[in-house]
């Protein structure tokens, strides 16, 4: 399983990729690899500003449907529109072309609540 170290990540096996205000999220490989086959990835919320930990999205998989959470409040500004036809790019390539949302963040001081690579693997019993 993979853990980049330059990203960050949350409670709620997510990863965060900063570049300046704007945070790129995905869902871990460990996440993709528990939920098993995704077939779709559902996102409604583009253009909308949310707070940190509300639901921004969905992922479903064969089995189950999981909410995605926001890893820092602020307007998501892009969606990857490319899963809407090939959502299995989050389970081939979780940390690249299976990136999910792109969010202009408002508050410099939620990114100390990220976990460092360190921090997540401590979490997932690695």
């Amino acid at each position: 399983m993979s853990l980049p170290a330059d990203l960050k990540y949350t409670k709620d096996h997510e990863w965060v990729r900063i570049e300046g205000d704007t945070a790129t999220v995905g869902i871990t490989d460990f996440a993709q690899g528990e939920l098993g086959d995704i077939v779709y990835v559902e996102v409604e919320t583009e253009g909308e500003t949310l707070d940190r930990e509300e639901v921004f999205g969905t992922v479903e998989a064969v089995k189950t449907v999981s909410d995605l959470f926001l890893p820092l409040s602020g307007e998501i500004i892009e969606f990857n529109s490319a899963l809407e036809s090939e959502p299995e790019m989050v389970n081939e390539d979780p940390y690249g072309k299976g990136w999910m949302i792109k969010v202009k963040f408002t508050d410099d001081s939620e990114l100390d609540s990220l976990l460092s690579a360190e921090a997540y693997q401590e979490l997932i019993g690695g």
